[in-house]
């Protein structure tokens, strides 16, 4: 066993060194993604779920499938995708459940990231299946329990200090908190603060476990403006050009910041195409900030990780790109400021304060 786990030490090492060789400057980027739909790579094509990206249109302009569907919840990349292919990454982390994924996480990362899921295990409980932000931490801990069978708990340690860890979850927690009781399953709801203690005390948690598995350099997405998404506007039935609370200025040079692209305005809100039928399908979707009634297009996604990257005066603490080549042990809070649920409860120096204790 002992002689198995070196050679497939030495065969990890020399694939690493082809990398580098071929790449120019060789920049080694490994990342592992946790969240919800806004960067589910495909883990929830292989649950039972009624949340899925499996058919088209989902994936159309997507390249490295040919268009066909992989599982992301928009028509091309998501956030996280781009944002690594920006760092420097050659390929994208495949879902964790899918095989033998734990194979590549030393060359890659892994996307652990489920649609429907958030930080609070009951959040997306209609959509029977799902991932919570605990149980991705769960899974992360078994890949991290496979790499040091490969590459012993030494080489693992210095392996993660350079890895990036990203999330981008909470969306789901806060549509959960707002949107209206369904019969039969109506709960009483607590005050909006102490849902929000809920929130910020439970992604702690797991932000500190990670930190004791070995990360060190994490980026953590804050809630976009959920006011604005088609699904929120019609729900609260509201008229053109009004969100549910306030904007950001990301829609702006769209030439449509309301409508969604695919699934139409009004529920069921279903994305789909067959040979015989398809719902509704916008012509242009460079121009719409919105895929379907939850999820931004790619070209939306494009902004706003270009943003993320390059720094922005109304966000904090970004310039990704920079920060992630000097291997800096930070965390990093990357929130608006119409949309700061995270970072006006603990602030993101308070909150790397904690996780460095």
């Amino acid at each position: 066993m002992e002689v198995l786990q070196k050679t497939q030490y030495i065969i990890v090492c020399a694939v690493l060194v082809v990398l580098c060789l071929e790449a120019s400057p060789c920049f080694g980027f490994t990342s592992f993604v946790f969240g919800d739909s806004l960067v589910d790579a495909g883990n929830n094509d292989y649950i039972f779920t009624l949340s899925k990206a499996d058919s088209p249109p989902y994936g159309i302009d997507f390249k490295a499938s040919g268009g066909r569907p992989t599982g992301r919840f928009t028509n091309g990349r998501t956030i996280s995708d781009i944002i690594g292919q920006e760092l420097g990454a050659k390929s994208f982390p495949p879902p964790y459940l899918a095989p033998d994924t734990q194979a590549s996480s030393i060359l890659r990362g892994i996307n652990y990231a489920s649609g429907a899921s958030g930080i609070l295990d009951k959040t997306g409980f209609l959509f029977i299946g799902r991932v919570p932000l605990r149980e991705q931490v769960n899974n992360f801990e078994q890949s991290r329990s496979y790499m040091v069978n490969v590459m012993g708990e030494i080489s693992t340690r210095e392996f993660l200090k350079k890895a990036i860890f990203s999330l981008t979850i909470g969306s789901n927690d806060v549509l959960n908190y707002v949107q209206p009781s369904i019969p039969f399953f109506a709960q009483d709801k607590v005050s909006p603060n102490m849902y929000q203690d809920f929130m910020v005390s439970n992604l702690t948690v797991q932000l500190k476990r990670l930190h004791e598995l070995g990360a060190r350099k994490f980026i953590v997405v804050g809630v976009g403006p959920l006011g604005c998404i088609p699904f929120i506007r019609a729900i609260n039935l509201l008229p053109s050009g009004h969100c549910f609370g306030e904007v950001n200025d990301v829609i702006q040079g769209f030439k449509d910041a309301e409508a969604p692209c695919c699934g139409g305005y009004f529920p069921p809100f279903v994305c789909f195409m067959s040979r015989n039928s398809s719902s509704s399908l916008c012509g242009d979707r460079s121009t719409y900030v919105f895929w379907d009634a939850y999820h931004p297009t790619e070209a939306a996604n494009v902004i706003i990780a270009k943003r993320l990257l390059d720094g922005d005066e109304k966000y904090y603490a970004v310039d990704i790109s920079a920060k992630a080549n000097r291997f800096l042990d930070l965390f990093y809070l990357a929130t608006t400021q119409s949309s700061t649920l995270l970072l006006d409860i603990f602030g993101g120096t308070r909150l790397l304060y904690m996780i460095d204790e």
